[in-house]
């Protein structure tokens, strides 16, 4: 296991390979702090749970059989090395479902309400019922309102839970709309997408990277959308162009936008998004609950016992489509 990341809530906590040895004794597992100790190790590996390993020590796993991501995204991993290897390759994406299906919720409210604005106005001790209410589309309800939804998996199916609660309409577009009929009133397919930002008043991107959904949005779909809609993000930041979003933004295009998610991370203090009208950012923060690890332990006893008994594996990724 080597679980390493610049954030440290994103560290493999030293419980958890405990935790896993005290299960599942027949096992021999080895915790290492980073990367650096991976190839003195990976040649007799034959599960290596991580958030990245490196194509030389892929080279190097003379046993592997298996690959765990301790991540809902795994283009990191989808190299054309992996994607030739034989090992399975598993990701955390249930893990992370509902956290960041409840923190798009919460960007679709903060925007809805405008609640951005109202905390600026805050900070200038600044009453401003008026402007707050009335300025751009307003405080909007969500009732009865299209939720446009790029992706339908595991987060999406959550997010729809939410947004039906709150009497929302759902229009999803996914790559084979054939399925999911029961999470949205409309399935659409790739194709669709533009009649999906022509009816949304909120889109959210919540969509894996792929080649087919590097710079998804850019300055023809925002053109698409309502001038009175909102764009989120809890994908991964490779799905927008950033350029066509800030002109989006500062020409009034769209009323606003809220991301989780950014290419690169962190975001650069020169990036021109900080300041950019209508925008709210949180950190890359969605999945980073108290409930993290539990949920990521959770799943991987669950799929080290499906793997000693030979059954199929939870969150197995197609790896030539990266999820």
């Amino acid at each position: 296991m080597a679980a390493t990341h610049r954030f440290p809530l994103w560290k493999l906590p030293d419980w958890l390979p405990a935790r896993i040895q005290k299960r599942f004794p027949e096992l021999h597992v080895v915790h290492l702090d980073g990367l650096g100790d991976v190839d003195r190790h990976i040649p007799d590996a034959e599960i290596y749970v991580g958030f990245i390993l490196p194509p030389a020590s892929l080279a190097l796993a003379r046993e592997l059989r298996w690959v765990h991501a301790t991540a809902a995204g795994v283009d990191q991993l989808c190299y054309p090395e992996m994607q030739r290897h034989p090992a399975l390759l598993t990701n955390a994406s249930s893990v992370m479902a509902e956290p960041v299906a409840e923190h798009a919720m919460a960007l679709i409210l903060a925007l809805a309400k405008r609640i951005p604005a109202a905390i600026a106005f805050q900070k200038q001790l600044f009453w401003a019922q008026t402007e707050v209410s009335m300025e751009g589309p307003g405080a909007l309800e969500l009732q009865d309102a299209t939720l446009g939804l790029v992706g339908l998996g595991g987060i999406g199916q959550e997010l729809v839970k939410r947004a039906r609660a709150f009497g929302m309409r759902i229009v999803a577009v996914k790559r084979d709309p054939a399925t999911g009929g029961e999470w949205a009133d409309r399935v659409l397919p790739p194709t669709g997408l533009h009649e999906m930002l022509s009816e949304a008043d909120f889109v959210v991107l919540a969509a894996p990277h792929t080649g087919a959904t590097k710079r998804l949005m850019g300055a023809a779909e925002f053109a698409a959308m309502k001038r009175s809609a909102y764009l989120i993000n809890v994908a991964r930041g490779t799905l927008i162009d950033d350029a066509a979003l800030l002109a989006a933004l500062r020409s009034g295009q769209i009323a606003g936008a809220a991301a989780d998610v950014f290419d690169p991370e962190p975001l650069p203090p020169e990036s021109e998004l900080w300041t950019a009208p209508n925008m709210l950012i949180t950190p890359h923060t969605a999945a980073s609950t108290s409930l993290l690890w539990k949920r990521q332990a959770d799943l991987l006893e669950d799929n080290i016992s499906r793997y000693l008994e030979g059954r199929p594996l939870r969150n197995v990724v197609e790896k030539s489509l990266g999820y």
